[in-house]
């Protein structure tokens, strides 16, 4: 999306929540995490450039209404939809921006962060961030099965862009037996880091499919008979390599008795926002909220129209 683009989708967003959600301008600014005379500023220019009329001539007011559709559905703190004419690009940059404005809170915080494809995607839109007195701390392993860097895991890219404090987990996603996994878990410094992610005040991940080219397998984390043994158990998505079936529960043994992430943080003391888009994820997706593994959804409004039929 282009620098035009993205400041219309802005005032787009603005002028819905002044001419339809009837917000003022403080709240406005609070909502977007910008300034009371930005928010005027653009209010005003959504109205110059012919966007407000009898409706909000943008697909934003449509993705606004899913969004709010999702919240109410789910219960969710947090919601953004992208247009679907672009789904990854527009995902990314909602994604991006959400991070960008908990980093640029000012009271320390603990920002959890996942692994994945839309994340890496999330985080390279980012620009350079002065924010020392955060932490951010990693969900996932960030070793590959050949003993390499996991390709997406995404916190070392955002150590480059954000001056705050990272602490990696030197581990593998999912380790090969359960007595691995209970050996490196049981370390101090990891159980130390796995506390951290779970006391964190937001945390942001990907969701995966489980099944034919789940990323899991793609990664060389799983094999094709891990995959159908969990399928097999129920299991329609994963979120840091734990797999959990259509209603949102936890899959007992298989692979997750193998799992080396920390476990996805708490709902009720942290926010845990989910990015994922495409027809192929809405079962996962329906999944993380029915089983409340999730409490924030960034997502596109196609994929957004069809959690919202099922």
């Amino acid at each position: 999306m282009s620098n035009q683009g993205r400041k219309l989708e802005q005032a787009a967003k603005a002028a819905w929540l002044s001419h339809v959600a009837g917000k003022t301008q403080d709240e406005i600014a609070g909502i977007m995490g910008v300034s009371r005379q930005t928010a005027q500023r653009l209010v005003a220019q959504a109205v110059a450039e012919g966007l407000v009329k009898i409706r909000i001539d943008h697909p934003f007011a449509h993705c606004m209404d899913l969004a709010e559709g999702l919240r109410r559905r789910w219960g969710l703190t947090f919601c953004q939809v992208a247009p679907s004419d672009a789904p990854e690009a527009g995902v990314a940059l909602i994604l991006a921006d959400a991070v960008e404005q908990w980093l640029r809170r000012p009271e320390p915080l603990t920002l959890a962060i996942g692994t994945g494809r839309t994340l890496r995607a999330a985080i390279a839109q980012l620009p350079h961030l002065d924010c020392p007195q955060h932490r951010i701390v990693s969900l996932t392993g960030n070793i590959a099965p050949d003993g390499s860097t996991a390709y997406y895991n995404v916190l070392f890219t955002l150590s480059d862009l954000v001056t705050a404090r990272s602490f990696p987990l030197p581990l593998p996603v999912i380790a090969p037996t359960m007595r691995e996994r209970r050996a490196v878990n049981g370390q101090p410094s990891i159980e130390r880091l796995i506390r951290m992610s779970a006391d964190a005040a937001v945390a942001f991940v990907g969701i995966g499919t489980v099944g034919a080219g789940a990323p899991l397998m793609l990664d060389g984390f799983l094999s094709q008979p891990d995959l159908d043994a969990l399928v097999a158990a129920g299991a329609v998505g994963e979120i840091t390599g734990w797999a959990y079936d259509a209603e949102g529960r936890l899959i007992e043994g298989l692979s997750n008795d193998r799992v080396a992430s920390a476990p996805i943080p708490p709902r009720e003391t942290t926010l845990v926002i989910g990015a994922a888009h495409g027809a192929e994820k809405v079962p996962a997706i329906r999944g993380a909220l029915q089983g409340r593994l999730i409490g924030g959804l960034i997502t596109d409004a196609g994929t957004a129209a069809a959690l919202l039929k099922g």
